[in-house]
């Protein structure tokens, strides 16, 4: 190489200064347009990973459960998660995190391998179907036309409901609403004295404070801070080192990625079980990215989702990638709340959650430091803030409103997005038909409650 083509390379490779990086950035994500800056969108993706992180354990803990090995479904959920993000957020260029669906695992885990008796692989194939057949739906358009027809009291009513499972899941993870042994109502107070209920609502309290003070990324300190009061006086957190080399598979065993059965899949016994993935999942997700995106300012006046066809494609897509990597659905995480409560606006912030889950698989065991106590309360905070979608509510329209508030409630009630939305428009419809207000249905939203109430009715729901 001569003088002068050894310079034009030294030349090529140079980095460019951080102010043009910086440039280029917001630029390609509009964050300055957005009303953020790249720290924040930074800080944004670290809280909501930090969310979302449980993830990596209750996934493959609920697999393992149905004979996958878990170190194996341990790498399949974090690259699910990574390829996810990351496809959010440089394509679809919303601060909305993907990763494998915990009510969907449940199923796939209780339902289809301990309860219908189908093998992990032929599981993964009807994961790898439900995916398609959910690409094809959104590739079409058809999720976006849900989304359209979805009345305002529906959808408004979603936000609330989403929020209050939030506090639920959160609630019960800390052990401080704890299921009911005894007769009267299914739930009950937990051991309201005890070290994880306790730190959880000092930290709910803190980030009260400390957002009232706008301090930034002030979710995230707390959640770090709760973490080392933990390490510190929790028995139960342990520092098991920083690094490990991934694991695909258990000593002995074959790796579960690329071990999709879709000729087993497509038997008429699985395909039922493929439909209810599918139906859940356009409801639970489409809810989701709903919800997120307006608590970001992502949502314009017609109620549209920015780059929402291409938000809804992520998340399809996600699932196939997942069941080739042998992992459970994706969806958008409702988690993703978080961050946007952290100041997340922009694709950079999904961008950083891919990142990390990428780089989690090489540093597991620091992830395991952060308890469950530790991100309770970000999920409580962002449940929380989620009910203000009540205030959106038309209660001149008491059944729109109604209706809104029915979906809202049995969200809560049925631990299952889905179920709220079918009744939700369930309610609608034959609210308007009986008053006499048919004129302001439509033929898409008499369509989809009438669909919702089939599936329903035929027993395929999860």
């Amino acid at each position: 190489m001569s003088q002068l083509q050894f310079e034009q390379a030294e030349s090529a490779s140079t980095l460019l200064p951080p102010a043009q990086v910086d440039g280029r950035i917001d630029r390609y994500f509009q964050i300055a347009k957005h009303g953020s800056t790249p720290a924040r969108e930074v800080v944004a993706g670290v809280t909501t990973f930090m969310a979302m992180v449980y993830s990596v354990f209750v996934v493959p803990a609920m697999l393992g459960k149905a004979g996958f090995d878990v170190r194996a479904v341990f790498i399949a959920v974090c690259l699910t998660a990574a390829f996810g993000s990351l496809l959010m957020g440089f394509w679809a260029r919303l601060p909305i995190a993907v990763g494998c669906a915990i009510s969907l695992t449940a199923f796939v885990a209780f339902d289809l391998v301990l309860g219908k008796g189908l093998s992990p692989d032929v599981a993964l194939g009807a994961v790898f179907l439900m995916g398609v057949v959910f690409t094809a739906i959104s590739l079409t358009g058809v999720r976006t036309w849900i989304l359209q027809n979805l009345p305002a009291g529906v959808a408004h009513g979603t936000g609330v409901g989403i929020g209050l499972f939030l506090l639920l899941i959160a609630s019960n993870d800390v052990g401080l609403v704890v299921k009911n042994a005894g007769a009267g109502l299914p739930v009950a107070l937990g051991q309201i004295t005890s070290f994880p209920v306790v730190m959880s609502l000092l930290g709910l309290a803190a980030i009260f404070g400390i957002e009232q003070r706008r301090i930034p990324g002030g979710i995230l300190l707390v959640i770090i801070a709760i973490s080392a009061v933990g390490l510190a006086f929790d028995p139960n957190v342990h520092f098991k080192g920083v690094f490990s080399w991934p694991q695909l598979s258990a000593p002995g065993q074959s790796s579960l990625i690329g071990a999709v059965n879709i000729m087993d899949a497509l038997h008429m016994a699985v395909l039922p079980s493929v439909l209810a993935l599918v139906m859940t999942a356009v409801f639970d997700a489409t809810g989701t990215i709903r919800a997120v995106a307006g608590q970001a300012g992502r949502v314009d006046a017609k109620g549209c989702i920015h780059n929402g066809g291409k938000a809804l494609t992520a998340d399809s897509v996600s699932s196939i990638f997942s069941s080739l990597m042998g992992g459970a659905p994706a969806a958008a995480y409702i988690e993703s709340g978080v961050g946007t409560a952290a100041g997340g606006r922009t694709g950079l912030t999904a961008v950083v959650v891919g990142l990390l889950f990428l780089g989690l698989i090489f540093v597991s065991p620091l992830a395991s430091l952060v308890p469950s106590y530790a991100t309770a309360p970000a999920l409580m905070y962002v449940g929380l803030l989620m009910l203000g979608n009540v205030a959106h509510m038309n209660m001149d329209d008491k059944i729109d409103a109604l209706a809104g508030l029915v979906c809202a409630v049995f969200i809560l009630l049925c631990c299952n997005i889905a179920t709220g939305i079918m009744l939700g428009f369930c309610t609608l419809v034959i609210g308007r038909l009986v008053s006499g207000e048919w004129r302001k249905l439509n033929v898409g939203t008499v369509s989809i409650a009438v669909a919702l109430a089939v599936f329903y009715a035929g027993g395929w729901a999860i």
